[in-house]
Order: structure tokens, then C-alpha cells, then sequence
């Protein structure tokens, strides 16, 4: 994110329900926006933790929930990064039937209107709106009230079948919540959310905050990067590679389906000298659909959603 706004990589209009920590057998109901389908019992609690490897191919879709075919998900990648409530856990069956890795989107630092948890913040941990994503507001992410509602959140995570987590929204100390956070106050929330993590052996990873990398490298297994390339910050994620920690780096162009090469290879990785050498890169539209470009192929993927 950068100082002055929210840089979210999803969209703030998405009306999904948080299911509760026990997944009931059911069948997947597909077409309603308001509701979360949860379809039998995901793969029992992993007893090793994943980590994605540098180079990993991956596939971000945040907008609706995926559809696996038979043969698998389109694109053929190993790494899916897709919303934790958005998708049954059939299609978490499905995609790791197919060999896949699953990350798990959430927000980790605001609080949204739409969750089923909503009421479970207190008043006093919600502060300022988040400049341009309408129904989320800041939260403190001090307060003890929070860090248990993530706490089953990551439980949640768990018994779904993620292989990690992506929390984002971890650098209100850069942002104008309406509280005095610090740096010092989100290097000790990615610790805290680490250590859960652990627990349950989930991997987890660094959501942009680009300015604690280096005391926060030994807590996570990954990094997720929006626009390092757009905004000059690839090399400030360098120790990520320099440690054997994957990459996952994300840019917005304005018309994606239109760049031209030359605008497309610039965002992508060169060679050693490069900003983001050893990142994976994918070219995304700023909704995150299904919609996707690879460096070092002027084909594109279109995952398809059920809306």
C-alpha cells in the first residue's frame, strides 16, 4: 500500500459471508453473492508446513469464486491464491486433487462490513474508513479483541485445506487509521499472526509493507507484492530472494490487454541486475478477475468464475 491510500488487492464491493470455524457437510450453492457455499470436509490438518519455492508459477483470482474442470484449473499452475470465504471447500478439494497449493486471501488489519464477524469487533478497535473502500474501516490491530477474532480465522483457514495464508492490510503504521501504530506495532502483528500460523502449518506471507521487510524476513515464508515495479519497491523485497523465500509480485497496468510488448517486458524480470530478479510476476486488471498475463509469453489465461 502506499502512505497515502489504501493500495487493496481486492474490491471492497464483494458482499460475501463468512461461514462459521466448523464446516458442515453440504452441497456447493453457487450463484448467490450473499452467501458462502461450504461443501463437505476439506484434507485433514497438515502435519508439514508448505512453502512455496522461488519460481513457483501462481495464479491470483479475487473477484468470485474459481471453477475447477475436470482436468483441472486453467491456467495449469502450482500456486492459486484465492479468497478464503469466496470459495467451497470443494473447490479447495478439487484444486489440491489437481496437485495445487492454495493461499488464502484475508484481510488481517480492517474491518469489513459484509464479514459474519463484523459484530464480534468492538467499537473502540474500528478506526478511520479506508480512503476509497466503502463499508471498511482501520483497525487496531493492538487490541487482544482482534488478534482473537484472527486467531479463529486462521483456525478457519486450517480446517478449509489452505497451505498458507495471505493476511493483508498489515501496514496501517504507513496509513491514517486513527490510531498511533508503528512500525514497531506491525512488526509484532506479523509476528503474533506468524506464530498462529505455526500451529496449524500454514506458510504465510509479507503483504506489501515494504519498509519491515528486513525485521519481519524470519517470521514469513513468502511475499505478496502489489506495483513494486509501478512504484520503484521491487528491490526493497530483494532479501525475500537473497533468503530462498518465493516472490509473488502483481501489476496493475491500465489497459493490460492492450500494452505493448515493450511496456509488458518491462515490468517483468531481466536478468540478475533487475529489481525483481527471482520474483514471479503475473500482469493482472486492478479487480483481480480471472484475467492473466505471464512474463515471458505474450499469451494470456482467463481462469474462469461463477460470476
Amino acid at each position: 500500500m502506499e502512505a497515502t491510500s489504501a493500495r487493496k488487492s481486492w474490491l471492497s464491493w464483494k458482499t460475501l459471508a463468512i461461514v462459521g470455524l466448523r464446516i458442515a457437510a453440504a452441497s456447493p450453492l453457487r450463484g448467490s453473492p450473499n452467501s458462502v457455499a461450504v461443501a463437505g470436509r476439506a484434507q485433514a490438518r497438515a502435519t508439514t508446513k508448505w512453502k512455496p519455492v522461488i519460481g513457483d508459477s501462481w495464479q491470483i483470482v479475487l473477484q468470485n469464486a474459481i471453477k475447477v474442470g475436470k482436468s483441472g484449473p486453467t491456467p495449469d499452475v502450482k500456486v492459486w491464491s484465492i479468497d478464503l470465504y469466496d470459495n467451497d471447500v470443494s473447490t479447495f478439494n478439487a484444486l489440491h486433487a489437481s496437485g495445487k497449493k492454495i493461499i488464502c486471501y484475508f484481510s488481517a488489519g480492517s474491518w469489513e462490513n459484509w464479514r459474519d464477524d463484523a459484530g464480534s469487533f468492538p467499537s473502540a478497535a474500528k478506526g478511520k474508513n479506508l480512503d476509497g473502500w466503502a463499508g471498511e474501516k482501520w483497525l487496531d490491530t493492538r487490541s487482544t479483541a482482534v488478534r482473537n477474532i484472527m486467531k479463529k480465522r486462521i483456525a478457519y483457514a486450517s480446517q478449509k485445506g489452505c497451505d498458507g495464508i495471505d493476511p493483508d492490510n498489515v501496514d496501517g503504521y504507513e496509513n491514517d487509521t486513527g490510531f498511533k501504530l508503528t512500525k514497531a506495532n506491525g512488526i509484532d502483528y506479523i509476528k503474533f499472526l506468524s506464530s498462529v500460523a505455526a500451529t496449524y502449518k500454514l506458510s504465510i506471507g509479507l503483504k506489501n509493507s515494504v519498509d519491515i521487510v528486513k525485521q519481519t524476513l524470519p517470521y514469513v515464508d513468502f511475499a505478496t507484492v502489489e506495483q513494486c515495479g509501478e512504484y520503484s519497491e521491487c528491490q526493497g523485497y530483494a532479501p525475500f530472494i537473497k533468503a530462498g523465500k518465493a516472490v509473488f509480485q502483481i501489476e496493475y497496468p491500465d489497459d493490460p490487454a492492450s500494452m505493448s510488448r515493450s511496456d509488458f517486458e518491462s515490468l517483468c524480470p531481466q536478468d540478475s541486475s533487475s529489481s525483481n530478479y527471482g520474483f514471479t510476476t503475473v500482469i493482472k486488471k486492478m479487480n483481480l478477475d480471472g484475467w492473466v498475463q505471464y512474463c515471458g509469453t505474450s499469451k494470456t489465461y482467463t481462469t474462469s468464475t461463477y460470476r
